[in-house]
């Protein structure tokens, strides 16, 4: 998923395993791209597990959370932006208060993430 306002740039699909910054686009929005290429946004699927580090201190204190975290990308469904991620603590935040430069590793994609009938144990 990719912010709608980022829709007007070429993009790519995140790959596990891969770095990401956080960046502001041309058009304002917050998003993800890779270091070495700061104009392609990355979209990202909900349910991908992502490790956040760096995030910023206020946001911390805000959240209860640290400075890197194990989090899910999901689309809010409240707020001008729809991109964003939710901490384990239950916590949810948009790309845009994450703010730029914190840097996101791609853990497990949703394709590569266990079914429901792989983690519930035989009888």
């Amino acid at each position: 998923m990719c912010d709608y306002s980022l829709e007007m740039y070429g993009t790519r699909p995140a790959r596990e395993g891969e770095r990401y910054v956080t960046t502001r686009f041309r058009s304002g929005t917050v998003g993800l791209a890779l270091l070495q290429d700061k104009e392609t946004p990355v979209c990202v699927q909900c349910d991908t597990r992502l490790r956040l580090e760096g995030i910023p201190a206020l946001l911390q204190q805000k959240l209860g959370v640290g400075p890197t975290e194990d989090v899910t990308f999901v689309r809010l469904e409240q707020g001008p932006w729809r991109d964003g991620v939710k901490f384990e603590n239950g916590k949810e935040a948009s790309l845009q208060e994450l703010s730029t430069d914190v840097g996101v590793v791609v853990t497990m994609l949703l394709e590569n993430a266990p079914r429901a009938w792989e983690l519930t144990p035989a009888v």
